[in-house]
Parts: C-alpha cells; sequence; structure tokens
C-alpha cells in the first residue's frame, strides 16, 4: 500500500506516533488509509451540505474495510463573489485546489482518495488533482439545489434572480417583485438549480466516468445523495483493490464522451475551459477545434434553465445523465469500451438504463437541434477562438450585426447598461478581463442578465475576453483568445466598429480592414497590470490563454 511508506518498519515508527496522536488504532492503521477530501464550508450554499456527505462516505469506507480521513479543499461562491473584485478570486482557485491537494496526499501517502466537491471551480480542481496525482479516485458531489416557488407559484432559480435585477432598473418590475424572487429563488443547499458551471462539471464527471450514476443529478436535500456517498465509499475500497487509477478512467475517448455529452445536455461554456485544463494535468490534450466536429454531430437533447424552464431535480427523475448517454448511444456516438469508477465499462453502466420522460430528455430522433449546446466562433477578432452556449442564445441572434460598444472593465459596462445607454442592436465588448488582464477572468453574469433582465436579450450581443456564468443566456460570447492584454484584437476593437457574428456558421468578424488594424495594432500599448501584489499578480504572470484552459505553464 502506498500508505506503508507512513507506517511500516522501525524506521517509520516516529510517523506511527503522530498517527496514533489521531486516536487511531493498530487495526486502522492496518487498513488502507483512504483521503477524504472534503469541501465543507459554511459560506457556500453548495458546500454546507458536505459534512453530512463527508460522514455518509466515512461510513461507506469503513464498511468496506477502510480507514477514512478527511481534509478540505477550499471554494468559492460564483454567486456571492459575483459583481465585485471577489469574482477575480474564483477561477484562480481552481488551481489552488488542485495544488493544495497535491500537496496533502503526496505528504500524507494515502492509498486511495473520494473527492467531496460540488461548485464550479471545485469540481475541476479536484479533477486535475486526480489526474496529476494518479492513484485511485471517485467522486462524489453534494448535489443539486432544488428549484424555488415564487408566490404566484412559478418555478424559479438563480439566473432569474439576476435577470430581476436588469428588470428592476427597466422599471419592469418593483422592489416587491425583486423581493418575491430575492426570497424564493434559491430554496435549499446544493449547487444552483439549473444546468450551471457546478452542475455541468458533475454531470461530466459522471460522463467522464469518475462518479458514480446520480452525482450530478441527484437533489442535495434527498437522502438518495446519503446513500449514493455511502456507495461511493464502499466503490473506492474496490478501485484500490483493482487499482483503477484516474488515468486508466479519463483517457482520451472518456474525454470525448465527456464532450459528446457536453453538447447534448447544453452545459456551461465553463466547460471549455475546465475539459482541457483537466485533460492537461491527465498528459492529454484536448483543442477548440475538435468541440465544433462534436458539435456538428450531437443533438442537443436537453433545455434545462438557463436555456430552458426546466431544472436539474427535473432531470433527475428522468433518468439523469446516463439517460442522455443512453439516447447518444442509439447514434453510436459514445466509446463504451471505456473503464469507469464502477469497475465496469460504459456500456455494463448503461446495459439497463432508459429515459423516463422524453419532455425533458428529448429523444435522439426529436432533438431541440441537430448541434450541440455550445459553438466555437473564429475569426479576424478571435482568431484562436472564443465560445457561445447556442442553446441558450434566441433564433433571431444566432446572425447579427452591430456597432461595438467598447469598454475596458465589466464594471464600466454593467454602468452603462444600468443606465440604459446600450440599444437594440448594440454589441457590448467588455475587455481586459481576461486570464491576465482580469487578472482571473471574472464571470459577467451581472451585464450579461442585466441584458436580458431589461428586454434587450434578442437584439443585443456582448462579447468579452473575460467568461460567464452558467447562468448566462442570450448571444453572450466569452473567452475571446488572444486576449486584450496579451495583444489581441480585441484591444484594438473602437467605439462604433461594426462586429459580425454568424454562430451558425461559427465565425465573429471585426469589420476592420487589415490595414487599419495594423496601424492600430502599431499605436497600442498594453496598460499597467491591475493587480501587481499577492496571488492575483503571481498568477497572472503564469496563467495560459482561455483557449488553452487558463492553465498555469
Amino acid at each position: 500500500m502506498l500508505s506503508d511508506q507512513i507506517k511500516r518498519g522501525v524506521e517509520r515508527a516516529p510517523n506511527r506516533s503522530l498517527l496514533f496522536a489521531l486516536g487511531l488504532t493498530e487495526e486502522e492503521m492496518n487498513r488502507p488509509l483512504v483521503g477524504i477530501v472534503s469541501s465543507h464550508n459554511e459560506i457556500v450554499p453548495g458546500h454546507m451540505n458536505l459534512d453530512k456527505i463527508e460522514e455518509a462516505v466515512k461510513a461507506g469506507v469503513r464498511a468496506a474495510g477502510g480507514t477514512p480521513i478527511m481534509f478540505p479543499a477550499i471554494a468559492v461562491c460564483d454567486g456571492i463573489a459575483m459583481g465585485h473584485v471577489g469574482m477575480k478570486y474564483s477561477l484562480v482557485t481552481r488551481d489552488l485546489i488542485a495544488d493544495s491537494t497535491e500537496a496533502m496526499v503526496m505528504a500524507h501517502q494515502f492509498d486511495g482518495l473520494v473527492m467531496i466537491p460540488n461548485c464550479d471551480k471545485n469540481v475541476p480542481g479536484l479533477l486535475m488533482a486526480a489526474a496529476r496525482l494518479n492513484i485511485p479516485t471517485i467522486f462524489c458531489s453534494g448535489g443539486p439545489m432544488l428549484a424555488g416557488h415564487l408566490k404566484d407559484g412559478r418555478r424559479t432559480c438563480l439566473s432569474h434572480m439576476f435577470e430581476a435585477v436588469g428588470a428592476y432598473k427597466a422599471g419592469m418590475i418593483d422592489e416587491d417583485g425583486v423581493l418575491d424572487y430575492e426570497e424564493n429563488a434559491c430554496p435549499s443547499c446544493g449547487s444552483c438549480s439549473g444546468m450551471y458551471t457546478a452542475n455541468s462539471m458533475n454531470c461530466l464527471t459522471e460522463a467522464i466516468g469518475m462518479a458514480l450514476p446520480g452525482n450530478g443529478t441527484i437533489p442535495a436535500p434527498l437522502s438518495a445523495r446519503i446513500r449514493l456517498a455511502k456507495h461511493a465509499g464502499m466503490k473506492i475500497m474496490e478501485l484500490i483493490e483493482k487499482n483503477i487509477c484516474p488515468r486508466d478512467i479519463m483517457t482520451p475517448a472518456a474525454f470525448h464522451n465527456a464532450e459528446t455529452v457536453d453538447m447534448a445536455l447544453g452545459c456551461s461554456t465553463n466547460t471549455m475551459l475546465h475539459l482541457p485544463a483537466i485533460a492537461h494535468e491527465a498528459g492529454l490534450a484536448i483543442s477548440l477545434d475538435e468541440s465544433n466536429a462534436i458539435s456538428a454531430k450531437t443533438p442537443n437533447l436537453c433545455h434545462l434553465a438557463p436555456a430552458g424552464d426546466t431544472f436539474m431535480e427535473d432531470l433527475d427523475r428522468a433518468g439523469g445523465v446516463y439517460a442522455v448517454m443512453k439516447e447518444l448511444t442509439k447514434k453510436d456516438l459514445l466509446d463504451l469500451s471505456v473503464m469507469t469508477c464502477t469497475g465496469k465499462t460504459m456500456a455494463e453502466n448503461l446495459e439497463h438504463v432508459r429515459n423516463l420522460d422524453t419532455e425533458i430528455i428529448r429523444p435522439i430522433e426529436d432533438p431541440y437541434s441537430a448541434t450541440g449546446g455550445i459553438a466555437v466562433l473564429k475569426g479576424n477578432l478571435a482568431v484562436d477562438g472564443c465560445v457561445v452556449k447556442q442553446s441558450a442564445v434566441a433564433p433571431e441572434m444566432m446572425v447579427h450585426e452591430g456597432p461595438a460598444r467598447v469598454f475596458d472593465s465589466e464594471d464600466d459596462a454593467i454602468k452603462a447598461i444600468y443606465n440604459r445607454e446600450i440599444k437594440s442592436g448594440d454589441v457590448v465588448v467588455i475587455r481586459y478581463e481576461g486570464p491576465k488582464g482580469g487578472p482571473g477572468m471574472r464571470e459577467m453574469l451581472n451585464p450579461t442578465s442585466a441584458i436580458c433582465g431589461m428586454g434587450l436579450g434578442e437584439s443585443v450581443a456582448l462579447i468579452t475576453d473575460g467568461r460567464f456564468s452558467g447562468a448566462t443566456r442570450g448571444a453572450s460570447i466569452g473567452h475571446v483568445s488572444p486576449e486584450a492584454a496579451a495583444g489581441g484584437t480585441i484591444a484594438l476593437v473602437e467605439e462604433g466598429d461594426i462586429i459580425s457574428i454568424n454562430i451558425r456558421e461559427c465565425s465573429i468578424t471585426l469589420q476592420v480592414s487589415d490595414e487599419e488594424l495594423a496601424k492600430r495594432r502599431a499605436a497600442w500599448v498594453c496598460p499597467e497590470p491591475k493587480v501587481k501584489t499577492g496571488y492575483l499578480a503571481r498568477y497572472a504572470k503564469l496563467v495560459s490563454s482561455a483557449d488553452k484552459g487558463a492553465i498555469l505553464e
């Protein structure tokens, strides 16, 4: 066992003395030591219940003959961090989580790991750590939040809450209307109830084979979530016995499966940052260019919020992620030979699965669209690509052309939107918010929600080198690469320039001649860094562009 490094032989007597100090018995030391990486804290709604998941996982480990030992991982609530300097500290925690988990595991030589994440950066950060460490590992998330209910009975969620602020600014609802959303949009613990980033990544953890069925969809408050956690604790002992490691599971075929499921589900655009970063840790490379090829042949089968009016609890009742995968097998879109954390192949896992609600999960013969939920656009404005959640774009905005309204920060843009300075037909450009320029690549949920809430979602586009929350809808195009701080074309856009967007053809063009762009580039001077000290300054020096997954190089 790996843990023999800290518990076998007379030379390790000092190490054992410290294990005795923990209250461990000799019998417990003789069993496999399983690290329980718990993201429990009291500030993130998606993590407030993880102490219960942690205890259930421990019970499962003990029942199967292991010794569970918990250590923590940090987590940020993107919703609470949204709209202020705190959002600069969201994406950057992904790498802190991976690095700190590596340090704890290598220092203490665990035989296996159970990862307990739930929210946006916590899931990919721990997947990165799992791929990097490559010891037997299984995931068990905390589960999604239940949908809320307004006073009139309508179901609601966090994306509606953000849009309500824009509606209030436009005079479309009053303060009591805002309060109705405020008190009812988030009714329980769990990751926010739509197909936002956290739930997208928890679903893809199933699709890639690192979590048991139900991981992405069983609601946080249900007892089924506790039972899932106990089974995850039991299953890690089997993975240790068989020495099934993350890189045995996270193969090129598994990543292809995950991207295919991503397109069918209509996941958050943030998956286009996280999947390449996780693959990188597994010694693999996936590029944005592959995404359009996968999207072209993968029908979009689900329209969960913000794309539609259904929620994670509905997807769970319909059969969950595996039911979506079962639909995809009808056209041989998945590699079913891949190994999974069940100790079985994906083919074996899906054998008895069926779609229980064809309104929630469309049959593959009758999809929402013939192509997937995400598109990668390229053109002179984004030479290395940018991404849009096309399943959440109004049909009339799939092709759009309009004048640029240019802002050098999210803060300036949101002021202009709230002051009603943005008009129908405009293309809002927010730059210097990329991985380096932000630094930290803030999510733009406030401006996108304001645009939609003010009734402009079907006539205004937004382009940024920052990124978007999974709760964003509309013609919101992010991850523009190269970013402005790296001298990308987005840095050269001027007020009133015409920008052409064609999502169907995956193109984005700044209608300015090459000669004029060359003049502007010669005159361009990169602004001073916004942050010059601390972790963000170090991050800005090391981070790659968004099209590479914003990995640290």
